[in-house]
């Protein structure tokens, strides 16, 4: 929705969309806060992450919830959590938890902890019976570094097994897997994995404005971006339509 008719925008999709998709990451907000950030964002939210672990030790979790369900907007856990119960052996807890929250998404990640490429495509088909599954792909740590070879053919994987989109993980920081430790970006690994992996398949962590630009300009205003602040998802948006310097010149007739 726009507040001024403007001409030579790019055809942004619309919501509910499979493409061009948004992800929040909330790193524990109230619902006080994501009701006053949803009143004039929500047009511009696909779905909401609670960041890692942060929903084990977020006060009033249930009321907030109910906040993104007033406002259609989907929401998940974070696959830290996930790990977190995996490791323990507390997966039917894990369970109760989404069921008690009436959660309809999952994350599937193996950032923090090691699982094989069979075991964590099991998990995947397994929760993909009854939710959305996201799986993401890359490690949290800056001292892992993955062969592109290897993050297609886990991608791919991952997606035969069930998974809806297959995240590129780079942490709320932009620091790690896709990008370098100073938020720069691999662009010979993304070119390299988009060769055999569709683009609306994948979902790019790009915490960091220049990032988001780098992708905005490499694969257009509908491509799927993820883990931005609540307080960036505004300013984001005006960039996927070239309404921010950094994007004006990039969609308008030339």
């Amino acid at each position: 929705m726009l507040n001024y008719p403007l001409s030579q925008l790019p055809p942004r999709s619309a919501k509910p969309r499979t493409e061009g998709i948004t992800m929040v990451m909330d790193k524990g907000s109230s619902a006080r806060e994501a009701e006053d950030f949803l009143s004039v964002a929500a047009d511009h939210v696909d779905i909401i992450k609670l960041g890692w672990a942060t929903s084990a030790v977020t006060a009033n979790l249930a009321e907030k919830l109910e906040v993104y369900r007033k406002y259609d907007i989907p929401f998940y856990l974070g696959g830290t959590l996930l790990e977190a119960f995996y490791i323990r052996g507390q997966m039917d807890e894990y369970r109760r938890i989404l069921e008690k929250f009436e959660i309809k998404y999952v994350e599937v990640s193996d950032g923090s902890i090691e699982i094989s490429t069979k075991d964590k495509c099991e998990l995947i088909s397994t929760f993909a019976k009854d939710y959305t599954v996201l799986s993401e792909v890359g490690s949290k740590s800056t001292n892992k570094v993955i062969p592109p070879y290897m993050w297609v053919d886990m991608m791919q994987k991952e997606l035969d097994a069930g998974s809806w989109k297959v995240i590129a993980e780079a942490r709320e920081s932009g620091t790690v897997g896709m990008f370098r430790g100073d938020g720069a970006i691999r662009g010979d690994l993304i070119e390299e994995i988009l060769v055999d992996i569709p683009a609306d398949k994948i979902l790019w962590e790009a915490p960091q404005k220049s990032q988001q630009v780098w992708f905005i300009k490499l694969l257009g205003c509908n491509v799927n971006l993820g883990n931005i602040a609540s307080a960036e998802l505004i300013p984001l948006e005006t960039l996927r339509l070239g309404l921010r310097g950094d994007t004006f010149h990039h969609f308008l007739d030339q």
